[in-house]
Parts: structure tokens; sequence; C-alpha cells
């Protein structure tokens, strides 16, 4: 199983829309789990709000770095840590080209019409930021505008080879799927190179050490030839070892 990591940044003015984000992922994953691909959102709610050895602040930062997907949503504000996590992981894909970099835009005019101006001002800021770096929002006007935005990113990811499907590791194949030999009715084979018979048959392949119970008759294989312990009944066939044949007596026959 492949593990794509989103990283979600916004201020806790977004939190409708972080949740919306969160269901939208979740159904994606109930499509691409089975093609071995899982997309892990990971959210500052996510991490314990506990002394550190740094800053907690540091610990989004080193998650920032780690995930293959930055998604950034901002609308009457920008916020000074959501801006830091912006700039961490825009530093990080200049020097390893990674994680990929989303900015969504609420168009929201009663929002900001109630924003005072220092959180105005800190959105203006960041927009002609966003602009000197070449790197443009996406401006949407409602939830649904995102969601629709994010899901073609996505498949555009997918079509592009940068999220790789595997659904050789898909979720319950235990990391492998092979190809079993099924004989007979309700014959079940698991696991690598499998091979199974149904009800009443006995299959026997391969080197074999140790006693095979058939019944009445017990068959070790030596490696080089056939050993059978007890009596054996051909039926008027032949028993074959490795240098020797036995021709067996018809029923009957003294």
């Amino acid at each position: 199983m492949k593990t794509f990591k989103i990283f979600l940044a916004s201020s806790f003015e977004l939190a409708p829309e972080r949740k919306e984000l969160e269901v939208f992922i979740n159904r994606r994953n109930k499509e691409w789990v089975h093609k071995g691909v899982f997309l892990e959102l990971v959210v500052w709610e996510d991490f314990l709000d506990v002394m550190s050895r740094t800053r907690l602040q540091q610990e989004y930062n080193q998650a920032i770095k780690d995930c293959a997907l930055f998604v950034m949503l901002f609308c009457a504000k920008v916020g000074k840590f959501t801006e830091e996590e912006f700039d961490t992981a825009f530093g990080h894909f200049l020097a390893t080209n990674k994680p990929f970099i989303l900015t969504y835009f609420k168009d929201d005019e009663a929002a900001r019409g109630k924003a005072s101006r220092e959180d105005l001002t800190s959105l203006w800021a960041f927009q002609d930021k966003l602009k000197a770096l070449g790197h443009y929002q996406k401006v949407c006007k409602n939830t649904e505008d995102l969601m629709r935005h994010f899901g073609q990113q996505l498949d555009k990811l997918a079509a592009g080879g940068f999220i790789e499907f595997r659904p050789e590791e898909a979720a319950g194949s235990g990391g492998d799927v092979y190809q079993a030999t099924l004989t007979g009715n309700g014959a079940i084979a698991q696991g690598k190179g499998a091979q199974a018979v149904g009800a009443g048959g006995v299959l026997i392949g391969g080197n074999n050490s140790g006693n095979i119970n058939m019944g009445n008759q017990n068959i070790v294989n030596t490696g080089g030839g056939a050993y059978v312990s007890g009596g054996v009944h051909t039926g008027g066939g032949n028993f074959i070892g490795r240098d020797w044949a036995s021709r067996g007596k018809p029923d009957g026959e003294k």
C-alpha cells in the first residue's frame, strides 16, 4: 500500500472547509484503496498540544517536509503560523521538488467585511507575496468549487504518475497477490504458488520429507526414488521407482 501524505494548512476560521476536505479525501480513499493508494491527511489537530523539545510549530514544519502535497486555505486573513507553513513547503519544494503546493483563496466578501484591518493587511501582503514568487492562488467562491478543483488536481497527479497506483499492493492482499491453481468444486488456495484440490482428492508435488498419510498407506519421497511401506495394490498396473519398475499382478492372479 502506497501512502500519499497531504498537509492541510489554514486558520481556524475555515474549519468547515477543512472538515469538508477531510470527508472528500475519505471518499476518494474508498475509490483508490483498491488501487493500492491511501491518502493520508495531516492536520494540526492531529498533533498533541504538549511540551516539545522545540516549539510545536517546528513539529508541523517537519511534517510538511514528509508530505507529498501541501494544501493551503485562506480567506480574510493569513496567520503568521500558516504563512510559516507555506514558507516551509515552498522552500522544501525548491530544494527537493516536493511537496506539490496548492493554495486556495475563498472569495467571501461577507467574511472580509467582518475582518479587522490587521487581518486584511496580512491577506493582501500574502497575496502580493504569491505573485512575487510566481505562484498564483486558486480563487474559489464556495466549498463545492474548492472540492471540484482539488479532485481535478488529484486526478492530474495520478495521470502524471506522481500518485502511483499499485493494485497488487491493495488493502487486504498482504502486500502480494499470486495466482493459485484450483482443482475441483469448493477448492480453496491461498498464498504464493498455492494449489488446491476438491474433496477426496490428493495433490503431492515437489520433494517431500517425512510421512504423507493417505488412509492406510504411508509414502516417503526419498528425493531419488520412491518408497512405500506396507502392502501396495496396483490393480494390475506398474509401480515405478527411479531405477526400477515392478509389475503388479491383476486381481486373482497368483
